[in-house]
């Protein structure tokens, strides 16, 4: 299988309903697998090859912390994060930072604005424009060169394909999805991404969820469970999963990838082909429900509405698992 292709077609997973008409359909692959990583139902292609974008995140910072870097608590939380440039996330960063002896001018990820309205206004009026340690992938670039730092590597170079520290990771994601990396683009903020099937990605964070007590991986699962407000920010979904499901692990990524995996191990993995994250979340419940996991009602997750004129015209529905003979889209 290549780059872009995949042996089975994507399926519908949600359809955006305004006024009754459908006016959109969100077309996509979904796995969930069993603690032990086998494939418990899919729709789609579970092996479509995919870029995780950001669901990496959780991977890097844990081969940034068996290469040596000192994150633990909400510094390695942050580092599995997309934050949202709050005040407590910056502060986050600058501790990694700080603690391996750099300063902000070390970071090489794009510039950026704080998602976080409030964060953003706040900088704005500051007379701020874009800044590294605000952009959402902040710490895990942070942690890149917490590990250079522990490792003696060259800190200038870190965001190379073939630099140490992006080998060491290539290695540990490799190891957690038991797929091997392909091929390896530039991510939007200039870190390496690799290629995975969609399957391995939800290996890995099944891996991630069921390590034993005292190992790197489970350090990473406890500071993501811990501090769930790290992970995305204040109000985000990720964050949100997180609190609002016991002892889960929640990570989104760029064009609609999602990863969630419950606290017994139970792993999905949502790829949506329009690259569109608008449903990924509501479709991510939709399948742990349609494998029998008996989730809490999670409107907060499920309900996407649809607006119009300032008021709710319409809602997103998910499909999968569900008769989709209703143009509405059965709920």
């Amino acid at each position: 299988m290549t780059a872009g292709t995949t042996e089975r077609p994507p399926v519908e997973l949600a359809r955006v309903v305004r006024g009754g008409f459908v006016e959109s359909r969100h077309l996509g692959h979904v796995v969930v697998v069993a603690p032990d990583g086998t494939v418990k139902e899919s729709w789609g292609d579970p092996d479509a090859l995919i870029l995780p974008r950001s669901s990496l995140k959780p991977f890097q910072a844990l081969a940034a912390l068996t290469a040596g870097a000192d994150l633990s608590g909400r510094t390695l939380a942050v580092a599995c994060g997309s934050h949202t440039g709050e005040p407590f996330h910056t502060e986050a960063v600058d501790a990694i930072l700080n603690g391996s002896g750099l300063t902000r001018a070390a970071l090489r990820n794009v510039p950026g604005l704080p998602e976080n309205t409030d964060a953003r206004d706040a900088l704005v009026r500051a007379g701020r424009g874009p800044e590294r340690i605000v952009m959402n992938c902040s710490g895990k670039h942070a942690a890149m060169l917490a590990a250079c730092v522990h490792q003696g590597l060259d800190t200038a170079t870190y965001t190379d394909p073939d630099h140490p520290v992006q080998r060491h990771m290539y290695d540990t994601l490799a190891r957690l999805s038991g797929a091997p990396t392909g091929t390896v683009v530039v991510d939007g903020c200039g870190a390496p991404c690799p290629a995975l099937p969609l399957s391995g990605l939800a290996r890995a964070g099944a891996a991630l969820a069921t390590a034993a007590p005292g190992s790197p991986e489970r350090a990473v699962a406890e500071a993501m469970r811990a501090h769930p407000e790290y992970i995305g920010g204040t109000g985000h979904l990720n964050t949100r999963f997180a609190q609002l499901i016991s002892g889960s692990l929640a990570k989104g990524g760029a064009e609609g990838v999602f990863l969630a995996a419950l606290a017994d191990g139970t792993t999905v993995a949502v790829k949506a082909v329009d690259g569109s994250p608008r449903a990924t979340t509501a479709v991510a419940v939709a399948a742990l429900r349609a494998t029998g996991q008996a989730l809490p009602p999670l409107p907060e997750l499920e309900d996407v509405p649809v607006e119009g004129g300032g008021r709710r015209v319409g809602a997103v529905h998910t499909v999968i698992g569900k008769p989709v003979g209703n143009p509405e889209g059965s709920r």
